[in-house]
């Protein structure tokens, strides 16, 4: 019995050895399908949570696109548009539309205005460059950097060469530039006007004339003249500038100061009232009128570049730069350019009205007959409109006015 005893008990252990490593196993299969589970579960977050992410991309990119559909501005030439033939913005009471600045009252900083001593310089300088003169003055002679006037002859072995002539028509040189061969500019220098000189070349052997490779020439050269800038004198004044009443250097030091300082003022004046007027609420149809006169300008633009070579530019919003890097922020730029065109447009007609100025188109075709032709003129009235130009009138009346307020 003892031995059956031993027997039953080696049986119960191994009975609950089996037991518990069957439990074991459970154990394990129930930790794996709870793992599989899990993975499967996150699996499908994950997938929902990327198809939710593509379906708001799509959505954004959908709408993105229905949001610059509705926006996308229609281009237009007529410069008119939203105005009325006497040059107003088209049912719009611009008074109830802005809060004006006191035009009537506006500081003037006077170093502001003031011309400077730098710009009048300058001005001068640039002046007396534009009225060089050809001169034949014996006692000038020629230096690095002078434009002369020449003829020439040229040989090799004392016979003339095809093309080595200036047939005694005059050729204008820079001496220094490099335009003849060899030292020829050098050799020119320290003559005068009136002198004739003998210019000793030698070809070089790769010149494109081969008949004249590595050869030597002598060219038989008479100076003309000799390009030079008038001095700043009572008799300069009074040769240029006697229509405008001066005749001494002083009274066109004075003049020159005095342009900058109305150009200084007019630039001051204009920036005061627009900066400091406050715009209520815009015009919406002017303001639709002023996109698509505006995207039209672009696109003109974008056609003109194009035109001369230059191919940097894909499209209009190329051109802006800053951050307008597509269609949709081209079109928003667009909007602010035409509001700040509409605010200023509003200023302006508000102060013309309210100072009850006035123009005279009829005055002012026939000054453009006069200055450009009536086909110029008939050109600008058919391509801008009565109302473009009149408008543009309006500003020039509210500068003067202004200008006359403040000189």
């Amino acid at each position: 019995m003892a031995k059956n005893k031993n027997i039953n008990a080696a049986e119960n252990k191994s009975e609950a050895s089996d037991i518990s490593k069957s439990k074991a196993k459970r154990e394990q299969r129930r930790k794996e399908v709870a793992k599989e589970r899990r993975h499967r579960r996150t699996t499908k977050i994950v997938g929902a949570a990327v198809a939710a992410v593509l379906v708001v991309l799509i959505a954004v990119s959908a709408g993105q696109n229905i949001y610059l559909a509705a926006m996308r501005t229609t281009s237009d030439s007529n410069f008119s548009a939203g105005l009325t033939t006497d040059g107003k913005i088209e049912g719009a009471n611009v008074k109830d539309l802005i809060t004006l600045v006191d035009y009537a009252n506006i500081p003037i900083p006077a170093d502001e205005v003031a011309a400077t001593d730098e710009e009048v310089e300058e001005s001068i300088t640039s002046t007396l460059a534009s009225h060089k003169e050809q001169s034949t003055d014996e006692t000038l002679e020629i230096q690095d950097g002078d434009v002369v006037n020449i003829d020439f002859v040229g040989s090799v072995d004392g016979v003339e060469f095809e093309g080595g002539s200036s047939g005694g028509a005059g050729y204008t040189l820079t001496i220094g530039s490099g335009s003849f061969v060899d030292d020829f500019e050098q050799q020119l220098i320290g003559h005068k006007p009136g002198e004739n000189v003998t210019v000793e070349v030698t070809f070089p052997d790769t010149y494109t004339n081969e008949e004249l490779a590595g050869k030597d020439a002598s060219f038989a050269v008479t100076v003309n003249s000799i390009t030079v800038t008038p001095e700043l004198t009572n008799d300069y004044v009074t040769a240029y500038f006697s229509e405008e009443g001066l005749s001494t250097v002083e009274e066109y030091r004075a003049y020159v100061e005095n342009q900058f300082y109305e150009q200084h003022l007019e630039d001051y004046l204009t920036s005061y009232i627009i900066e400091n007027s406050t715009v209520k609420s815009y015009p919406s149809a002017y303001l639709k009128a002023l996109r698509a006169v505006t995207k039209y300008n672009d696109e003109y633009m974008l056609q003109y570049y194009a035109a001369i070579g230059i191919t940097i530019y894909e499209n209009v919003w190329d051109m802006i730069g800053g951050d307008v890097t597509d269609e949709l922020s081209y079109e928003k730029n667009l909007r602010e350019r035409a509001k700040e065109t509409a605010k200023e447009a509003m200023v302006y007609q508000a102060i013309y009205e309210d100072a009850a100025l006035t123009i005279d188109m009829n005055a002012l075709i026939a000054e453009m007959t006069e200055d450009y032709g009536e086909t110029y003129v008939a050109d600008m009235r058919e391509s801008n409109g009565e109302g473009y130009l009149a408008q543009g009138e309006i500003r020039e009346a509210v500068i003067d006015y202004l200008m006359e307020l403040y000189k």
